[in-house]
């Protein structure tokens, strides 16, 4: 008999990758043999699928089966591969046409009575079959929503084994896709109105909003700075299709999708015990971390000093590059990780280091020791230093006067439609001859920032990191040339005080 051949995809990254699954019965004693360099989560679904068939009302060939995953040097994980070996099987028994199975892709774990569970990744498995050239796609029911949100491709939904084989002879309709639609404004979280005072706070994180960059915020506990970083994601601008499929796949190919795509920017907020891996990703078979979790969006790291050294440095890599790289034996995975990131610290151990209403506890030799738990490569990395001190009794009383966070998102979002109109990206993410294009200065200006680098002792990468907040603080102004008072705000916001005491 022929081999018996189902297209299938295996996910890498965010990616899905063509693989055939090739069923090949020949004379021989009775046997069911997976090769292909699978994982033991595929070697297992010999097991499952002899039994999901006999459950299903086929009867498993007492032949030898021999089932082939190719190519043989790539990595087979997970148990997406049941569905389209145990369809193999059945064209090899002549109970699925092999012509149905052409231009089609299949993907989808069996449970032991034949239903089909969701499988991670279902996104990025309709996005990698539209591009392999597969006009329909397989899948689960319960992933075939999510599969089908990105259009381009046939998706049919199987609750089982049997409705699959239906599916194949001919049976049923592609699963439409709900159309994209911008998040309802009661989707975008809490509100800055909430917030009474730091008006100074409140308009550093509408600059990082409006252009992407990185924030440190210090002051004594209580202050409202975990308040404040909560409130960012409701000021920041909608997501875009092209953003949603980005963050959905990333979701996705960690088990963490919602059935569709994803309209809120992402909020991760990690404890400080997190390891390196679980932030930046990892384990023997990479899955995302926090920081690509938190792509296109917001990533919150309280209480800064208290997360670990090693934990803190695997940043400095996707804070210039917006991707994380992570190398195993078994081969190279890639994540994107484009986010701002927002920092709260104490500006020393008990927290109320310049308190002018409490006084310090710390020694000068704990102060030091607390503040350099954070590398400096790492604090040249941030764009805006903030102080948040604590608030009088008159202030935290005020009622009725702090401005919601839709009137702040219409002047960020003013912002950013002028810098995908003029670049095509973030001000944060400008470099090189782009980046002294577009922050071009005028002699006062100039002449400022030249003091300034002197002054300050910034370092190259701080220099640009200046240049590109007072662009944005410029594209807040409505102003096309970056003035003398733009760039002075931005230096404002470079000068680490709660570190420099």
């Amino acid at each position: 008999m022929s081999v018996c051949r189902v297209r299938s995809l295996a996910l890498v990254g965010i990616d899905a990758l063509p693989v055939d699954v090739e069923v090949d019965m020949g004379p021989g004693l009775p046997g069911f043999s997976v090769v292909g360099l699978p994982d033991a989560a595929v070697q297992e679904a010999r097991e499952r699928v002899r039994v999901a068939i006999s459950n299903a009302g086929y009867r498993f060939p007492s032949k030898k089966v021999i089932v082939n995953l190719a190519p043989a040097n790539l990595r087979k994980e997970g148990a997406a591969f049941d569905l389209p070996i145990a369809l193999g099987v059945l064209a090899a028994c002549g109970v699925v046409p092999p012509a149905a199975l052409e231009g089609v892709a299949v993907a989808g774990e069996l449970s032991l009575d034949g239903s089909l569970r969701g499988v991670r990744g279902a996104l990025s498995l309709a996005d990698g079959a539209r591009r392999g050239g597969m006009g329909r796609l397989l899948v689960p029911a319960q992933s075939a929503p999510e599969a089908a949100s990105i259009g381009g491709i046939e998706v049919y939904a199987a609750a089982g084994l049997e409705e699959a084989v239906g599916v194949l002879r001919g049976g049923g309709k592609p699963v439409r896709g709900e159309p994209f639609e911008r998040a309802p404004e009661g989707a975008f979280g809490e509100d800055f109105e909430e917030v009474a005072g730091q008006e100074y706070a409140k308009r550093a994180l509408e600059v990082s909003a409006a252009g992407g960059h990185n924030v440190l915020m210090s002051g004594p506990p209580g202050s409202g700075k975990t308040m404040l970083a909560r409130r960012l994601p409701g000021i920041l601008p909608p997501l875009t299709l092209e953003e949603s499929i980005e963050v959905t796949k990333v979701h996705s190919a960690a088990g963490l999708a919602n059935g569709g795509l994803i309209r809120r920017r992402p909020f991760r907020a990690p404890h400080h015990t997190v390891s390196a891996a679980g932030l930046a990703g990892g384990g023997p078979n990479p899955r995302p971390g926090e920081v690509s979790l938190a792509h296109h969006g917001v990533l919150f790291l309280d209480e800064l000093p208290e997360f670990g050294r090693s934990a803190l440095e695997v940043l400095r890599q996707p804070l210039e590059d917006g991707r994380v790289t992570i190398s195993r034996v078994a081969g190279t995975v890639s994540y994107p990780a484009r986010i701002t990131l927002v920092c709260a610290m104490n500006p020393c151990p008990c927290g109320y280091a310049g308190d002018p209403r409490r006084g310090c506890r710390c020694t000068p030799g704990q102060i030091e020791r607390y503040r350099g738990r954070i590398s400096g490569p790492l604090l040249d990395r941030l764009d805006l230093f903030v102080e948040v001190p604590r608030l009088g009794g008159e202030e935290l009383r005020a009622a009725g006067v702090a401005e919601p966070s839709w009137r702040i998102r219409e002047r960020v979002e003013a912002a950013r439609r002028v810098q995908t109109e003029r670049q095509g990206v973030p001000n944060a993410a400008l470099a090189g001859r782009r980046l002294r294009e577009v922050c071009r200065l005028g002699p006062e200006a100039e002449a400022l920032l030249v003091r300034a680098v002197d002054r300050m002792g910034l370092s190259g990468r701080a220099h640009d990191r200046v240049l590109r907040v007072a662009r944005t603080v410029a594209d807040l102004a409505g102003r096309a040339e970056t003035g003398p008072e733009h760039l002075a705000e931005a230096l404002n916001y470079r000068r680490p005080g709660a570190l420099d005491r």
